[in-house]
């Protein structure tokens, strides 16, 4: 008999879990081991909560039938928000993006969320985006949509997509300046970096 080839390396149970962890982006086998043993050794009572915690928000977290932005009340608290301007639009592609962008504390305007970016290569196309719902929210009184999608290649052809879709229908349409993070070095910027850097430059 081959031990070494026919039994599992951990119990069947611990196995499990170790592959659903590995489901999770940016984990692998190694770190999804690790956590495995984390939660293991957690108090029950700690293990169980994340469990009730995940259970808790694919029950009760939504789309906003608005932005499509991810929410527990419909709409959700930004388009529902009277104090915020909803002459603007920013436009991105993932929930997330907007947590990003509201702890600047700059943009008062409304959102919404394409749930994606074009890609060709992975058989992601205008229709598989929140598009056409973006364009109906233009009619409404919109004065400016900012694209905040992604600097690279998919985030960059939606953005143009989008701008010559929205530009005939009068609304203003602006893209978010981009370029060297602060605190790095020129030196270390590749070119791409460097041509939205100058691009996207500003008055003093």
């Amino acid at each position: 008999m081959c031990y070494t080839s026919c039994m599992p390396d951990f119990a069947v149970p611990v196995e499990r879990l170790i592959d659903e962890l590995k489901h999770l982006p940016g984990i692998g086998q190694k770190t999804a081991q690790r956590l495995a043993f984390h939660l293991l050794r957690a108090a029950t009572e700690d293990a169980l909560a994340l469990d009730d915690a995940i259970r808790d928000a694919k029950e009760k977290i939504r789309e906003c039938s608005v932005c499509h932005n991810i929410t527990d009340v419909d709409p959700c608290g930004f388009c529902s928000n009277t104090a915020r301007d909803p002459r603007v639009i920013c436009v991105v592609e993932e929930p997330q993006n907007v947590a990003a962008i509201e702890k600047t504390r700059e943009f008062k305007g409304l959102y919404h969320v394409l749930m994606g970016a074009l890609s060709p290569l992975q058989g992601i196309g205008p229709d598989d985006l929140k598009i056409k719902s973006l364009l109906a929210r233009v009619s409404n009184g919109v004065t400016e949509i900012i694209l905040a999608t992604n600097p690279n290649v998919e985030g960059e052809a939606t953005a143009i997509y989008l701008a010559r879709l929205l530009k005939p229908l009068g609304v203003r349409v602006t893209r978010i300046a981009m370029g060297v993070p602060v605190g790095s070095d020129l030196e270390y910027a590749d070119e791409v970096t460097m041509h939205k850097a100058i691009e996207g430059r500003r008055g003093g």
